[in-house]
């Protein structure tokens, strides 16, 4: 009987250490399976995707394009930069693109209207400044002397947003500026002063900070200056959706908006 109830004993045990194996092995298999959901709730992307964007966020979005696009190597980001109101016409007439980002709400809502984006978020905004080659030789000292006539002025066309900025400026300043030139975005007005074409353009306070020592910045007042605001938007044509919302998440993000500070943007 000793004998019987020992041998029972060691089997009992010898299966409790077996089930405590099979236990450990149980909770193995639990943890390894509890990673799992945390890599598929961030699956991979992949593919290409078309941004429009305003010729102002060249700098800012070239730089988080390459950003995501590290982040995402199975990514492919391509810009188009041109004027907002150009780039609403080539989306409106059924131009391929993923996603939008404009200069002007304007612009943004031509797009919501003909149905061809989703709801906008506005991510930053932008101030006017006065642009001259670095000696001045216009001796630009403000708005003041943009109204004479021996100062060569470069301006966006009107129904561009930096050029329907720039005369909220001058209204709110009570002068009249004639251009020299009407360029078609604000890059072009740029070019202008950085080639010595014109004496003064006036651009957005960005393009004056990537320009570096190659321009000059003159200050427009801040009770006088005005400020446009840069909705994104995703495409409802979108060949990539999936990808095309990451982006526009990423600009929306922490990090997004530290690039976009480091380029001059304001907080919208």
């Amino acid at each position: 009987m000793r004998r019987f109830v020992i041998t029972l004993v060691a089997g009992l045990v010898s299966a409790g250490l077996a089930g405590c194996g099979s236990g450990g092995s149980d909770s193995g298999s639990r943890g390894s399976a509890g990673t799992s959901p945390s890599a598929s709730a961030s699956p991979l992307l992949s593919g290409d995707i078309t941004v429009l964007a305003a010729a102002s966020l060249t700098e800012s979005f070239t730089r988080l394009g390459r950003h995501f696009e590290a982040a995402h190597p199975g990514v492919k980001v391509t810009f188009s930069f041109a004027a907002s109101s150009a780039l609403a016409t080539q989306i409106t007439s059924g131009a391929p693109a993923d996603v939008f980002a404009s200069a002007s709400a304007k612009n943004m809502d031509q797009v919501v209207a003909a149905g061809a984006a989703f709801t906008p978020t506005v991510f930053a905004k932008n101030v006017m400044e006065i642009a001259v080659p670095p000696t001045n030789p216009g001796k630009v000292t403000g708005l003041g002397s943009l109204t004479s006539a021996s100062v060569k002025t470069a301006l966006c066309q009107p129904q561009v947003p930096c050029g329907a900025t720039a005369a909220k400026v001058f209204t709110n300043a009570k002068i009249t500026v004639m251009p020299v030139t009407l360029e078609p975005d604000v890059k072009s007005v740029l070019s202008k002063v950085l080639l010595g074409e014109v004496d003064a353009g006036v651009v957005y306070a960005t393009d004056i900070l990537a320009a570096g020592d190659k321009v000059k910045g003159v200050a427009i007042p801040a009770d006088v200056n005005a400020s446009t605001a840069y909705p994104i938007s995703t495409l409802t044509n979108s060949a990539n959706a999936k990808v095309a919302a990451s982006f526009v998440d990423y600009v929306l993000s922490a990090d997004g908006a530290s690039v976009l500070a480091a380029t001059g943007f304001e907080r919208p």
